[in-house]
């Protein structure tokens, strides 16, 4: 994989096409209204590949390591609740 020049949720806002079921579309325009629908999308989007990014991580980590035992998630868990919550992010782990 090539270096990108921009991490996720940085560099200018580009116009993508995009097709999604109506249903979802209209759901979306209903909660948010028209002018917010590429906000909730984009967020959506940054989400998931934080969301994969990690996963993919964190199955590296096992490979390398063994599964991640459950005082090292409840640590884990503690540190990303910290982290996100001076952030202003990620809402606190369950």
């Amino acid at each position: 994989m090539s270096e990108l020049p921009y991490g996720i949720g940085e560099g200018p806002a580009t116009r993508v096409s995009l097709s999604i079921p109506e249903g979802t579309a209209e759901a979306i325009r209903q909660r948010l209204g028209k002018r917010e629908f590429s906000a909730f999308i984009t967020g959506a989007v940054e989400r998931e590949l934080r969301g994969q990014i990690l996963d993919e991580y964190l199955a590296d980590y096992e490979r390398r390591n063994g599964p991640v035992s459950e005082p090292e998630q409840e640590r884990a868990r503690k540190i990303f609740d910290e982290v996100f919550a001076e952030e202003g992010g990620w809402p606190a782990a369950s």
